[in-house]
């Protein structure tokens, strides 16, 4: 839990999130380490391309602009690289004009490491190791998925969009579902629905949001940043959502319960600019729709292979068949 007052939300990012280093990656994994140096070295003065989580970190920062206090937004960057290796990052961060001061080069060791140290909210990355590493340290994390998003719209407001079960809420009640199905699944929330359910992973981020959004609020801004729920629940599994919502003191913009229907057309229509959800099956609906996706790898049920490949979910169970 941060302990500063002065920052309403710290996000780290992974140096292959916020750059496209792909082609160094490429030469990384099929000439080594010292080639990968070289090749940093060699073109440390050519500016990197935005990578998947750019215009996300761009719109984080614009934001600082409308804040009183400064700064009420903080990117971090955490890498793997050497701080040799990384000069090219550090001068693509300036050419590109990002506010971004603090770094840690971690010279190939795991960058999660440092997430409570900065005391961070969230941490973005390419790599579901490190990811998995800060979750396990409490803070909420996500793998962020391609393809790069499509250019968004300049001066556009903020719109980050969860899952619900095993994301914002515990996964208790998904595991549920695994042993009894989905008809028992439905009594039980029915019978527990003034019950607040526990968090998930990503509550805490959620609570920075809404203090972030009540800063905005006092300049009249609160329009600039949005959250929204897709959850694939419906009644009778609703009213305990709106009520574990409001036990935690945080409101959400929007609550999409969907029954099961695809996310991805409603996440297109909302406008999201990042959408968390711990299912490959969203995770791609998403995707299709050009949307920036960060896979939160939990594990709900017994390992991950199971759970991003072969588990029976609510969404599955609860689908619309076709005609």
């Amino acid at each position: 839990m941060r302990q500063s007052t002065e920052r309403q939300l710290v996000v780290a990012i992974s140096s292959r999130a916020l750059f496209d280093l792909s082609e160094s990656h490429r030469i990384y994994q099929d000439e080594g380490l010292r080639a990968y140096s070289r090749h940093q070295i060699e073109y440390e003065e050519s500016p990197l391309t935005p990578g998947v989580a750019f215009p996300l970190v761009t719109k984080l920062l614009q934001l600082n602009r409308l804040l009183e206090a400064k700064p009420g937004i903080e990117v971090i960057l955490l890498s793997r690289n050497t701080a040799d290796t990384g000069l090219r990052v550090l001068n693509s961060i300036r050419h590109h004009h990002l506010d971004i001061s603090r770094a840690a080069f971690c010279g190939g060791e795991q960058p999660w490491r440092y997430v409570q140290a900065f005391q961070c909210d969230l941490f973005l990355s390419t790599e579901t190791e490190d990811v998995q590493g800060a979750l396990q340290q409490g803070v909420a994390a996500a793998t962020l998925l391609p393809p790069h998003p499509k250019s968004d719209e300049a001066g556009r407001s903020l719109r980050f969009a969860f899952d619900g079960d095993a994301v914002i809420f515990s996964d208790a009640s998904e595991q549920l579902f695994q042993r009894e199905g989905l008809e028992h699944f439905a009594q039980c929330e029915a019978a527990t629905a003034r019950e607040p359910m526990d968090g998930g992973p990503f509550k805490g981020f959620l609570h920075s949001l809404q203090k972030l959004q009540a800063a905005l609020a006092q300049r009249q801004l609160d329009s600039e940043l949005r959250t929204a729920l897709f959850t694939a629940r419906s009644a009778p599994a609703d009213e305990r959502v709106i009520r574990t919502l409001r036990s935690w003191g945080i409101r959400v913009d929007e609550i999409l319960f969907l029954g099961g229907r695809d996310k991805g057309a409603f996440l297109r229509a909302y406008g999201a600019d990042v959408f968390f959800d711990d299912q490959q099956q969203h995770c791609a609906s998403a995707q299709r729709e050009q949307v920036t996706v960060g896979h939160v790898p939990h594990d709900s049920v017994g390992g991950a292979e199971h759970s991003q490949a072969s588990k029976r979910s609510v969404e599955e169970e609860t689908q619309p068949k076709s005609s």
